[in-house]
């Protein structure tokens, strides 16, 4: 639409000066006579037929084209052009063509006379019509005005001697009156109607009417008898009829810069606006009467003789002057009426109305002030008004009232298009004085008024206050009140100098200040919330929060991000061993006993501190640099925790450098379960008494690119967490079990359990008990085959559910060992409360079994205590046969190691069992012949013993494997050790 407008504002330049350049060369050509009397007779005849020709095609094809109730007014205009052309080519044709006189009620003097009719009837279907019997009478009272005047001054003039020369022949009368009679009523019309500018365009309109009214006068000149019988074809005359066609052809396409449409008034609730008469229209009645005194003035002068129908024309006019005065007196009382209700309407509005409106000057004083202000403000409106504005409001909001003052006000002088014409207005809150003292938030809207402004002002303190509050709630902890981790990350931000300075609150950087920030996480809260309850776990929260504040400084900032974790957030000028004794200090606060309820609860705190660097690029992201301290700092306390928890860390590169070598470690470990680049081998578990395997335990390894078997520590270590880990584990039990069903099916393989080792939080992962039950069910082998050893046990960590988990299985008639017994985090009251078939000692204490009467002592008190419990005793690392011989003094029922077999892949497996024993060694020294634990024992359930009955057969001495070179510290399964193929 808007570009419509500037194409049609661009282009309408042009074509009206090339309309004006148009009129001025045929009125130059009119006024020298063309040239020749020739050419002078054409442009006299078909110049204005062609001009009048284009005006019709012009209207006509405008009004084809448009809809609305200015169609029909556009089609009779282009009709009424239509007449004057055919008139036109009538005379050329006989003065042109014909070379004769145009004859006497000729069809040009008809075509001419249709002109009036059709236009006057075009200009009534546009005038707007009026909606009241008083608007019509007023109508046809100011049509009459300005027509009898109009009739009067023309008959003085001229139509009198015209109707006395004409008198014999009525054709000829009638003709003669016909041109000037309906020329006056064209003009009436075109003076005293108003015409729709809402409906079409107005600059339109208008056009029609110059046109119109520029081809009537010069029909009022023709009509003048002096002009009229010495008028000839090509005169200047005729620069005026050509000029009114152009301009009617023009018209249509005509477009002005206000030719919006004008809707009804807002505040009428849908009805119109009272049409306002304009000075032109108010004085036309008074300037017709004084045109009709001019006509009779005129007579008296010349002293020719007044006429009946002059004088009745006179009288007529002067009784529609008087009865148009006595409506318009009418209606002024009407307006006054109408005027005084909705002064008394708006006036209710504004005295009722709940917001404050205020009146101020240019200076800012106070010149009407309404009646809420008593019920907002607590103040006496009377006492308000003379006084200045800026005197209520609060002194740090005056600047900015001052600018959107100084805005709206420039806004009004210079009033913007894009506002369409309507007055600036500007919304600006500020705080204001009440007649209590107090300060309120009010918020305004500011509009134009004359030269001050109109202020409509309510009362939004609570409003501000809910903001407020919903602002502070999204900003902090709603348990502790501290801040949460969205406030801690802008004071961050802003201590690091890369934060807005709104949102600094102290911490803006110095030079040469640390910043360092400060992770804490409370050990044992997740115990105090089970035991106690989560009321005592929050009340809990908030002293610790109450302690955090009371340590640090003034100015750091203590925050909770959720659950047990608090953060600190240090700046100034501090060596790195302060905010290290303040770490301390806040470890040692944290970690006093908290007395709730009457009971002494006691938890720890792990604190990791993660320093800022002292500068930043110029281009820094301060998210990403803020989320890097903050992941520090993180990283540094989760250390605390694995390292014994109750400690502080400092954050080194170290720290990172593990956590992603143990995130590329996770991924090489998902894809080498994924691509197969893993197998398993199975090492012998053989029973001391008779030499035959009793289990195999599978044992993972890793297929290297060049197609070597390594033992992978570092995967077995990284498989013990995550995701990855728990598909590992699934892995590893699945492909187990299929190998003991596949070895089971052979008939000349014996039927030995297979053992699988996993840790406390693999068996507990969710689906595992499910996955151990959908392989022996899809395998075919039957569960007492199968037995889980479990690795590093710990009574802290989750013993009822691993307890609960390993019942399940056994239930399901797996069997459960406890592996590494005797190191680590295993106890003495999980041996007691878990359901266990075998112990096994760890091959810590199985290595200086020989050597060191120390380490003999503690494997022969745990191998007792396992008796004792009913338990199958095992151990692993046997790797001498002096070691061997220990245990077998010691009462220990099975080993494995390196003195019986290295883990062997499928075949060398098979064949391994198919031998169905190893050789035992021979007692060592003191120890031969003393063999009193040996004898074999009950099992308390589990997997089952060695089949009686099978003969045990020994291998030579060339069977047994010789020492391989270990590549880890202990050797064994956990080293680099090369498999060779089988």
């Amino acid at each position: 639409m808007r570009g419509s407008l500037v194409h049609r504002a661009r282009t309408a330049g042009p074509a009206g000066a090339l309309l004006a350049l148009l009129c001025l060369g045929y009125t130059v050509g009119a006024a020298f006579g063309w040239g020749s009397p020739s050419v002078a007779l054409f442009m006299g005849d078909f110049g204005l037929a062609g001009a009048a020709l284009a005006a019709a095609f012009s209207c006509l094809a405008h009004g084809c084209s448009v809809a609305g109730p200015s169609r029909p007014a556009w089609l009779l205009f282009g009709l009424s052009s239509a007449m004057v052309a055919v008139g036109n080519g009538t005379w050329g044709w006989y003065e042109v063509v014909l070379r004769t006189e145009v004859p006497a009620d000729s069809l040009a003097d008809f075509a001419f006379l249709l002109f009036a009719p059709l236009a006057i009837t075009g200009l009534l279907v546009l005038a707007q019509r009026p909606r009241t019997p008083a608007g019509w009478l007023c109508l046809l009272l100011d049509g009459w005005l300005v027509g009898g005047s109009l009739f009067t001054l023309s008959w003085s003039l001229a139509l009198g001697r015209v109707a006395t020369g004409e008198g014999g022949d009525p054709l000829k009368l009638a003709l003669g009156l016909g041109y000037p009679v309906l020329d006056i009523l064209l003009v009436s019309l075109v003076v005293g109607l108003r015409f729709r500018s809402r409906d079409g365009n107005r600059a339109a309109v208008h056009t029609a009417m110059v046109a119109l009214a520029v081809t009537v006068v010069c029909d009022a000149l023709f009509t003048a008898p002096e002009l009229h019988s010495s008028y000839r074809s090509g005169e200047l005359l005729d620069a005026g009829w050509f000029a009114g066609s152009v301009l009617l052809a023009r018209a249509p396409w005509s477009h002005g810069p206000h030719d919006s449409g004008r809707g009804e008034h807002p505040s009428a609730g849908g009805v119109p606006r009272r049409r306002v008469a304009t000075t032109f229209s108010a004085l036309t009645p008074y300037v017709a009467a004084a045109v009709c005194t001019a006509g009779i003035l005129y007579n008296a002068i010349v002293g020719h003789f007044v006429d009946r129908e002059v004088l009745a024309a006179a009288c007529t006019v002067g009784l529609a002057l008087i009865l148009r005065q006595g409506v318009m007196l009418l209606d002024n009382l009407s307006l006054a009426q109408e005027l005084a209700q909705k002064e008394a309407h708006f006036r209710s509005l504004v005295q009722g109305s709940s917001d404050v409106i205020m009146i101020a000057g240019a200076n800012g004083v106070l010149s009407y002030v309404s009646p809420a202000a008593l019920r907002v403000y607590s103040r006496d409106p009377e006492e308000l008004v003379g006084g200045n504005l800026l005197n209520l409001v609060h002194p740090d909001d005056v600047d900015r009232v001052l600018s959107e003052v100084g805005r709206i006000l420039a806004r009004g002088r210079t009033p913007s298009r894009r506002e369409g014409g309507a007055e600036p207005s500007a919304r600006v809150e500020c705080r204001i004085r009440s007649g209590g003292g107090e300060w309120l938030h009010v918020e305004s809207t500011l509009n134009r008024y004359r030269d001050g402004l109109i202020l409509n002002s309510r009362d939004v303190s609570e409003r501000v206050r809910l903001q407020a509050q919903l602002q502070h709630h999204a900003f902090h902890d709603p348990l502790t009140d501290l801040p949460n981790r969205a406030l801690f990350a802008q004071r961050v931000r802003a201590a690091l100098g890369l934060g807005e300075p709104e949102a600094a609150r102290g911490h803006r950087p110095v030079d040469g200040s640390t910043v360092a920030v400060l992770f804490l996480d409370l050990d044992g809260f997740k115990a105090v919330n089970d035991t106690a309850g989560h009321q005592v776990g929050d009340e809990l929260l908030v002293q610790a929060a109450r302690r955090l504040q009371g340590a640090v400084r003034s100015g750091d900032t203590v925050a909770r991000f959720g659950g047990d974790e608090f953060a600190a957030l240090v700046c100034g000028r501090l060596a790195a061993t302060q905010v290290h004794e303040l770490a301390e200090r806040l470890r040692t606060a944290l970690s006093e006993p908290y007395w709730i309820g009457g009971a002494e609860l006691g938890v720890a705190a792990s604190i990791g501190i993660a320093f800022a660097p002292r500068s930043h690029a110029p281009d820094a992201d301060p998210r990403a640099a803020t989320d890097e301290l903050m992941r520090n700092a993180d990283l540094a306390m989760y250390r605390a925790k694995s390292e014994g928890k109750g400690r502080v860390v400092l954050y080194t590169p170290a720290i990172r450098a593990e956590l992603e070598r143990r995130t590329e470690l996770e991924e090489r470990l998902r894809l080498a379960v994924r691509e197969g680049g893993f197998t398993l081998l199975h090492q012998p578990v053989v029973d001391l008494a008779t030499g035959q395997v009793a289990v195999v335990e599978a044992q993972a390894r890793w297929r290297s690119a060049q197609g070597l078997l390594l033992t992978p520590a570092e995967f077995l270590r990284t498989a013990e967490h995550g995701g990855a880990a728990t598909r590992f584990a699934r892995w590893m039990l699945q492909e187990a079990i299929r190998a003991a069903a596949r070895r089971r099916a052979d008939p000349g393989t014996p039927d030995v359990p297979v053992s699988v080792r996993l840790t406390g939080e693999r068996l507990c992962a969710p689906g595992m008990y499910e996955a151990v039950a959908s392989a022996l069910r899809d395998s075919g082998l039957p569960p007492g085959l199968l037995m889980l050893e479990l690795a590093r046990t710990d009574a802290d960590d989750g013993a009822d559910e691993l307890g609960r988990r390993l019942a399940a299985l056994r239930r399901l008639g797996v069997g459960t060992a406890v592996a590494g017994f005797g190191v680590g985090g295993g106890s003495l009251g999980t041996l007691a409360r878990l359901p266990f078939d075998v112990l096994k000692l760890d091959r810590s204490l199985v290595q200086d079994l020989a050597d060191s009467a120390l380490t003999r002592a503690l494997a022969g008190n745990a191998l007792r205590l396992g008796r004792d419990l009913g338990l199958v005793t095992a151990a692993e690392g046997a790797d001498h046969p002096r070691q061997v011989a220990v245990l077998q003094e010691l009462g220990c029922r099975r080993a494995q190691g390196l003195a019986f077999a290295q883990p062997l892949d499928e075949p060398r497996l098979s064949r391994a069992l198919v031998r169905r024993a190893y050789p035992l060694p021979r007692p060592i020294g003191s120890l031969a012949g003393r063999r009193p634990h040996l004898a074999p024992e009950a099992r308390s359930g589990g997997c089952p013993e060695p089949v009686p009955g099978r003969s045990a057969h020994h291998h030579g001495p060339l069977d047994l494997p010789q020492r391989h070179t270990v590549g880890g510290p202990s050797g064994g399964p956990h080293g680099e050790t090369s498999i060779p193929p089988a």
